[in-house]
């Protein structure tokens, strides 16, 4: 009778090895892949906060104007400094997501979610004063961000003045 046990433990371990490991190794994977996509979502979702946050900055600013079409006509001094700031404070934000957000290939959701960066990338790069100091806004940030950008802003807005 222990020879049938034997032989039965064998069956039983031939179809574990067969059949249970190629599963658990499948079922790992999925687990993994699972895992990191909530991880992307979460990241998309601290930028998009991020993001609110820096709008709740613009409303305080309103006198800046900063979300009309056309630039303050005649800004004071005290006004071009808050603006460059904001400026500065969008171009950092701007760079985290492209950093956290933005892979050569992208699945369906990789992209959705980087379309929604692209085009608020695009929306400022269209206004004037955004694109006359984006030059001086990317100095010291990242090369692959900073070529990103100015392809962008020469696209919405022709090319980019060089701060002197």
């Amino acid at each position: 009778m222990s020879e049938d046990w034997k032989e039965l433990w064998e069956v039983a371990s031939f179809i574990v090895t067969t059949l249970g490991l190629p599963f658990a190794i499948l079922f790992f994977a999925w687990e993994q892949r699972k895992e990191r996509d909530n991880e992307d979502e979460e990241a998309y979702l601290l930028l998009s906060d991020a993001y609110t946050d820096f709008l709740k900055v613009v409303l305080a600013n309103s006198d800046l104007q900063l979300r009309t079409n056309e630039p303050l006509g005649q800004p004071t001094p005290e006004q071009r400094e808050r603006t460059l700031v904001i400026f500065d404070m969008l171009i950092s934000l701007f760079e985290r997501a492209y950093l956290v957000a933005h892979k050569p290939r992208m699945s369906e959701d990789e992209a959705r979610r980087w379309n929604s960066w692209d085009d608020f990338m695009r929306e400022w790069c269209r206004r004037k004063d955004f694109h006359r100091n984006l030059d001086y806004l990317l100095r010291g940030e990242d090369p692959e961000f900073r070529d990103y950008i100015r392809r962008i802003a020469e696209e919405e807005g022709g090319p980019i003045p060089q701060d002197t």
